[in-house]
Formats: C-alpha cells, structure tokens, sequence
C-alpha cells in the first residue's frame, strides 16, 4: 500500500458556525455519558480495586466527568511484568503492521475528533480551538511516527564491507504511540487531572485492533503507581512530561538499577519552562503583543511553552505596555464549554499555587491586570500581568504554570539576551525583530530547545517543529520530529562473511 506524505492534520475554524454547531452537539453527547465509571484495563482485562478517584470538571468543580478505579503498587507490578510477557511476541511483529494500527488509529480519531475535543473541554477546560488544536496534534503523532517507522523499516545508508551483508490525544498519544510503533509494550499512566483522556486513546487503540496487552491502562497516584513503573527491574525506558520536580525524581529512581535489572534504563523527559519572548525597539509593537497574549494566555497559560516573561526594550517599553494592557482586558473567562477564550486552570491546586505567585508579583512589582479570581463555581482566575519585574525576581525565575505574565525592561538586544538565557530552563522563546543581523545572533546565543522568530513561542507543528527542550526543561528529546523513535529501538547490526 502506497502511503501519502505526511501532512498536518487541518485545525477546525471556530468562526464558522457549522464547526460550532457540531461542537455543541458533540458537548450535548459526551454530557449524557458523564458519570460513568471506568476500570483499569491491563492485559485486555478489565480491573477493579478497593478505591476509586474522581475527574472533574474544573469550569464547575462540583460537576464529575468520570470515576476511576485507582491502581496499587502490586497492580502497577504485574501491568509490568503483563507488558513484558506480551512483549516478548509483539516485538516481532512487523514494523507495516504496527504502523497500520496507528494509521487505524488516526482515522478513528478524525471520525471521532468532535467528541475527543468535547471530552477535553470538559476534563481540562480548554475552549473550542485549544480542544482542537491538541487532537489534531494527536492525530499528526500517529501519522508521523507510523511514517517513521516505515522509514526506519527501509534499509539504513551504511558503508558497505567487500564480503559482508547487513539488516537494519496529543503529548499521550505521541509517547504512547511513539513506544507502540517501535515494537514495545506500554504501561500508560495518563495524569491524575485528565484520566479521561487516556481512557479515550485507549479506546481508539482498542478499536484500531491493538492487540491485548500491548496498551495497559493504569491510573493511580504518581507516588504509588507512578514510582512502581519507573523502579520496576523490567521497566525498559520511561517517557514523562509535567514537572522539572517530578522529572528529577524520576531520572533518579530509574538511574538506580534494581536486582535482576540487566539494562541502564532510558528516560526520555519533557519538563519544565520559563519561556521568554524578547520585544526588540526595531519591531512592529502590535504585531508583538498579540503573539505574546496568544502565548501567555492561550489554556490559561497552562503550556510548558506558555510565555510566562516578556523583555521589552526601554525604548518601546512603555508603549508597548499601553498595548498590552489594552488587549489583555479584552479577554473574557469562564465556562469552557461555552467557549469562552479563557477558562479555568486544572484544579483547587493549580489555583492555590498560581494566586500564591500572584501575592509574590505583587510585591515585586507593579499589577497592570488581574491579579485575583474570576466569578464562577470554578477553578477562575484572571489574567494577570506584572511590568517592571527584575531579571531575578521569584516570578520571573520560576515556572507558574498559569495566566501570569511578567514584563521586564532590557536596556538594548544584548541585554535582552542576557535576560532571556538567565533561567535554568531553556524549552521555547520567540523573538521579534526586523533586524535580520539581531536574528542571527539570537539563533547563536539563546539556550533554547525550539526558538521561533517573528511569531509566538506556542503551537508547535509535528513533523515542522520538532518539540523539546535544553537544561531542567528536559532531555531534549524532540517529541515529533525525525530520530524520535531512536529513543524507543535498540540498533542491532549483523553482519555475515560470504
């Protein structure tokens, strides 16, 4: 079969009220399933346990999407040793047939995109667009990385010996798929705040004709659950995105080998940011707003590439602040169902952590917006901007993971990037810039996984802007893009005298 070159999957125009009317409608449908409650499924079995958790909806915290029976540390122990059982045959199957269950899967997803959208808006709080944005990026994982492993399939270019032969949802789905596509069986433990989204992919591998075991679906704590599948002796690789804290510790326990471990285990990590975007005085100052009210603000800012920092040359400083003001009052939140640009952040925690640095930003520098909770039965708050914050103030140094933006004055470029390499991580950044020298020594001296230029530093493109960062803001693994899949695969060369 002849497969087409890839191509990004389309986002949905939410300007048109045929895509909002199927929205709604969609809304309508996934509401009447709210409640239900939802096994664990290890080996194709479903599961049940003593103790249950429940998914909320963060636009009203009362209202449940979904309850989840909680995985243990001996259910996390036999999903591992199930995995590696189902292994043992799945690794040969061929790389055409693994791949044609993530093409499977893809399709599915588009037939099912609407309700995928629905479900995370509900689950997450992510208005119509947002929604959209991240299954789409799903499916262009399962596009990409099948792709991938087509290509890997072909005989790799080595230097030939006289003699011898030789043989060669979105972040969830995209690790996910990435492992299954490679020949390994997963243990998925999708985040505590959106079980429901790991439920959804699963049921598309399973309807795609996954077959059992390959995929495992085993919700529970990160302390329980999580620490069991990063120690375990059989655990092979583990791929993490959240937090530089979490991802730290992660690195730590699968460093340390376990009795019967025969392998250093690998860890690919997507952690933290304290992303930057630099207004330069020789730029379109509107144009810069906008990109950075899109980056700042875009899912209340809860993006590991959100610009939480803005370095604004003096010289259009203060009017770019006048701008900014004026844009970010427009922005409305609430419900997220009713496709509010803003909705909620993801729960009673986030909310308590992000108004804890709002009280620290108000004492090191001055409110221009926001700056405390939004009206509504949910997790609300608005959105927030500091101006004349220093280079080393606690907001501009770490990550908010919220609708808050710090606004710090450079004195010239080079200050500016100075200011925007002074953090321990180094995910995304943007300049903007009509100086086409200052670009170039941007692309030179900026520490940063995925730099853009003249545009925001949010909404990356598989297959167009491979994702992943330096320093604490991971392994720079670069999540859709070519060599991805290395990261799951063993090479293995033979050779044979004739």
């Amino acid at each position: 079969m002849r497969i087409k070159p890839f191509q990004n999957e389309p986002l949905l125009d939410f300007t048109n009220p045929k895509n909002i009317s199927k929205q709604k409608e969609a809304l309508k449908a996934v509401r009447k399933k709210l409640g239900k409650t939802y096994e664990l499924i290890i080996n194709g079995k479903k599961i049940k346990t003593d103790q249950t958790f429940n998914s909320y909806n963060p636009s009203d915290k009362d209202e449940v999407i979904a309850t989840f029976y909680k995985g243990t540390k001996e259910l996390a122990n036999f999903a591992v040793e199930s995995a590696n059982k189902v292994f043992q045959t799945w690794k040969y199957t061929s790389p055409s047939e693994r791949a044609n269950y993530l093409f499977k899967a893809a399709a599915i997803a588009r037939k099912k995109r609407f309700e995928i959208n629905a479900y995370m808006i509900l689950e997450i709080g992510k208005n119509f667009a947002e929604a959209d944005a991240d299954t789409a990026e799903a499916i262009d994982f399962l596009d990409f990385y099948g792709r991938e492993m087509l290509r890997y399939a072909e005989k790799q270019p080595i230097t030939p010996i006289a003699g011898e032969w030789n043989f060669p949802f979105a972040i969830l789905a995209g690790m996910s798929s990435a492992a299954i596509v490679s020949g390994n069986t997963v243990v998925l433990k999708p985040s505590s705040d959106t079980p429901m989204m790991g439920k959804v992919f699963c049921d598309i591998m399973e309807e795609a004709g996954l077959p059992k075991g390959v995929l495992n679906f085993l919700p529970g704590s990160g302390g329980e659950v999580g620490d069991t599948l990063v120690g375990h002796p059989k655990t092979r690789f583990v791929s993490f995105t959240g937090s530089m804290e979490v991802g730290i510790h992660i690195n730590e326990l699968a460093a340390k080998v376990q009795p019967e471990q025969i392998w250093l285990k690998r860890v690919v990590a997507e952690m933290g940011g304290k992303d930057t975007i630099i207004v330069d005085s020789e730029t379109n100052v509107d144009t810069a707003v906008q990109g950075v009210v899109a980056s700042a603000f875009g899912f209340q800012g809860q993006k590991c590439s959100a610009c939480s920092r803005v370095v604004v040359d003096k010289l259009i400083y203060k009017s770019f602040i006048e701008k900014l003001k004026t844009e970010v009052d427009k922005i409305e939140v609430g419900v997220a169902e009713e496709n509010y640009r803003m909705g909620p952040v993801s729960n009673a925690t986030a909310e308590r952590n992000i108004l804890g640095y709002i009280a620290i930003g108000k004492k090191e520098g001055k409110l221009l917006c926001g700056g405390e909770k939004a009206a509504g039965n949910g997790f609300y708050i608005k959105p927030t901007v500091f101006t004349d914050i220093k280079p080393l103030a606690v907001i501009s140094q770490e990550e908010i993971f919220g609708p808050v933006l710090a606004v710090i004055k450079s004195n010239n470029f080079d200050d500016a990037l100075k200011i925007a390499n002074n953090t321990r991580y180094g995910l995304t950044g943007a300049v903007y810039t009509n100086n086409r020298q200052k670009l170039e020594k941007a692309k030179k001296e900026l520490l940063i996984g995925n730099l853009y230029f003249n545009r925001k530093c949010t909404g990356a493109m598989v297959g167009g802007h491979p994702f992943g960062g330096f320093n604490m803001s991971g392994t720079d693994s670069k999540a859709g893009g070519r060599d991805y899949l290395l990261l799951f695969m063993q090479a293995k060369l033979m050779s044979e005298k004739i």
